[in-house]
């Protein structure tokens, strides 16, 4: 979770009911609807009462047959309020971490950054940038309206400036070597309007690079992995849907890989004079997208019915249950399958959502150290990727329950 851009909300608002925000082709399939869920997902809320007041609002995803694109056409940007009282940190993993650390080190390379600056919208906390500025031999400038300075985990170190505010209009000048957007166009209902603001930004520098980091939609609907489906979350790329819009507006597409046990899009490019042809193996994905877009209905069903009736069978039992993990993939989960006391609580290794509790379900935020009072039967996973960590963890605890990934 990192910003997107408010300033675009004119635009969206004309073309959500018809049109595809990528390619403006008319889209009427909808493969996915979830009434009254969380508008969003990794806010900081201090108790119960206020996490089941939160505001909620329906989702509704819609695929665009031309350009595979996927977006919720009942978007409501005006709720959106992002703040300094979110919290989207993954860093206080060790898998991630490690994982933070080798892409930094890699787009430092590509993009021979020693002696240059970076400019990343959507910062979050400013984690990466750092890491990839001192890494990289490089000066960076980071905007984000959700960062926080907080003593210990992002203090000033390398040389980083960081604007607390939406990428916009406004920021048009700025000027960089690299532009870097992580986790950030997936919160973009207007994505055109961005990715056009980018390239004029950009200018007659070609240059300049623009890597993006994304989540890869081919892979949640290949999965039925509705727990990565939320409302912060309104537009959604494959590959080749990633590669098509910044072709259209004006950059080459260098390099499309898939990282972090392909969950991940991470895509180089850079300012070209016109469109460019489609030459990466990743970008050839519309006929599959076509077939995964038209058995997903059925296939997220029975998958939702299958944890709906394995956690209630488990806490009809009497076996304590919990997931692991309580950012936004757990309220996903939590709120989609409409869990109450059946799951007794998320755990979370970062410090600040511990104390906590989620969006929508009021579910209590715990440290692992918490379940050495109340050990759990069931353990969720809410990624697979942190399953052997997550073993380590309970190990250490000497806490031996079922541990299960979705």
């Amino acid at each position: 979770m990192n910003s997107f851009d408010l300033h675009m909300a004119s635009n969206s608002k004309a073309l959500r009911p018809a049109a595809c925000p990528c390619c403006s082709a008319p889209v009427s399939r909808s493969i996915y609807r979830v009434e009254s869920i969380p508008v969003h997902s990794c806010v900081l809320l201090n108790s119960a009462q206020a996490a089941h007041a939160f505001p909620r609002r329906d989702l509704d995803l819609a695929f665009c047959e031309a350009c595979g694109f996927i977006f919720n056409k009942a978007f409501d940007e005006t709720v959106m309020g992002y703040s300094t009282n979110f919290e989207e940190s993954q860093h206080f993993s060790s898998t991630f971490n490690n994982f933070a650390k080798g892409l930094a080190r890699e787009i430092a390379q590509k993009c021979a950054i020693a002696g240059k600056h970076v400019l990343e919208i959507g910062c979050g906390k400013g984690e990466f940038l750092r890491e990839l500025c001192i890494s990289g031999g490089a000066t960076g400038l980071g905007i984000d309206p959700a960062y926080r300075a907080d003593k210990g985990r992002n203090d000033e170190y390398g040389d980083v400036k960081i604007i607390v505010d939406f990428f916009g209009p406004d920021y048009q000048h700025l000027q960089a070597d690299t532009v870097l957007c992580r986790h950030t166009l997936e919160h973009v209902s207007s994505v055109s309007s961005f990715v056009r603001l980018i390239r004029k930004m950009i200018g007659k520098r070609t240059q300049d690079w623009a890597v993006f980091e994304t989540p890869d939609a081919k892979r949640v609907l290949v999965e039925s992995a509705f727990w990565d489906i939320y409302y912060e979350h309104c537009s959604y790329f494959s590959p080749g849907a990633h590669a098509r819009l910044f072709r259209q507006e004006g950059f080459d597409v260098t390099d499309l890989e898939l990282v972090y046990d392909n969950q991940y899009i991470v895509q180089y490019a850079r300012p070209s004079a016109g469109r460019t042809t489609p030459r990466l193996p990743l970008e050839h994905d519309l006929e599959v997208m076509h077939r995964l877009a038209e058995t997903f209905p059925a296939r997220v069903r029975a998958v939702q019915n299958s944890w709906q009736e394995r956690i209630r069978a488990a806490h009809a039992a009497g076996r304590r249950v919990v997931l692991w993990g309580g950012g936004s993939k757990a309220v996903s989960f939590l709120t989609t399958l409409q869990l109450g006391d059946e799951v007794w609580a998320a755990v979370d290794i970062n410090p600040y959502k511990q104390g906590k509790f989620t969006p929508g379900t009021g579910h209590p935020v715990i440290a692992p150290s918490d379940l050495l009072d109340t050990p759990p039967d069931l353990v969720i996973v809410m990624n697979p990727i942190y399953l052997n960590e997550v073993a380590q963890s309970l190990k250490a605890l000497d806490l031996r329950p079922e541990i299960v990934a979705v």
